[in-house]
């Protein structure tokens, strides 16, 4: 389909991967998830790759350059998007992933809550399928 929008969601915590897999259902999204950052990906390229700030061990400057080298398709290919989430008390751990290059960073609740818009956005980006 052309309008799908092909989703990585890096996170161990099978909660958050079952929450965001409902709500990519929802909006036709497709969803690969993978437990850490040092499992491989097996489908790509990926418009979007979420990054579960709160569960993930590393520092936020590493788990944006990995993401990014997760998410490296064909030369060719347009970037995905890299989207940092954590709790929004969290306010240094997302300030430092947005420092590094993400390029959005959102409060879990904006994510879970605001999922639907941000998958229009992200959809409308030039590049998109």
């Amino acid at each position: 389909m052309a309008d799908d929008l092909r989703v990585l969601l890096v996170s161990p915590d099978l909660m958050a991967v079952s929450r965001i897999a409902g709500l990519c259902r929802e909006q036709n999204a497709t969803l690969e998830s993978l437990r850490g950052l040092g499992d491989a990906p097996r489908g790509g390229p990926y418009d979007v790759v979420l990054l579960d700030l709160q569960s993930l061990p590393h520092d936020p400057a590493v788990v944006v350059a990995r993401a990014r080298n997760l998410a490296a398709g064909e030369p060719d290919d347009v970037a995905a998007t890299i989207v940092a989430f954590g709790p929004h008390v969290a306010k240094d751990k997302l300030q430092q992933a947005h420092d590094a290059g993400a390029d959005l960073v959102v409060s879990r609740g904006e994510l879970l809550g605001g999922f639907a818009g941000l998958a229009r956005r992200w959809r409308e980006r030039p590049g998109h399928a």
